[in-house]
């Protein structure tokens, strides 16, 4: 279903407001699309301005920055999300989710749903 991001309808009283005008595109939101773990697929979405942004739907390589230098990394699971506990179990990536990679721990830093892009930063390496 679609999504207006327009003040309410309503007062805080509870009365019905006079409208102003009516729906516009930018006032449009959009449904979430989560990135899980798997072949790469990416959804690209004309935004504001002719812009794009570019929706990872699935994803299996994430950028990790290891002393300064970034690199390129296969991403095993998902370990930790603080944004919902279920997604650790369907291995939904968001920003600030705790990923196992080859190389060992790491937090996204990147918003895979607005980027289309996993970088993240090693918290602690593999032994």
């Amino acid at each position: 279903m679609t999504k207006w991001l327009h003040r309410s309808k309503r007062t805080k009283t509870g009365s019905l407001r006079k409208r102003l005008k009516k729906n516009k595109r930018y006032q449009l939101g959009r449904d979430y699309l989560p990135a899980h773990i798997g072949e790469k697929r990416i959804k690209v979405k004309r935004a504001k301005g002719g812009n794009e942004k570019r929706i990872a739907l699935k994803i299996n390589t994430a950028n990790i920055i290891v002393k300064g230098k970034a690199q390129k990394t296969k991403i095993l699971k998902v370990l930790e999300n603080k944004a919902n506990p279920h997604f650790v179990r369907m291995n939904i990536i968001t920003k600030g989710a705790v990923i196992e990679t080859e190389l060992g721990k790491a937090v996204v830093s990147s918003r895979p749903g607005q980027e289309g892009v996993v970088n993240a930063r090693l918290l602690e390496e593999k032994s």
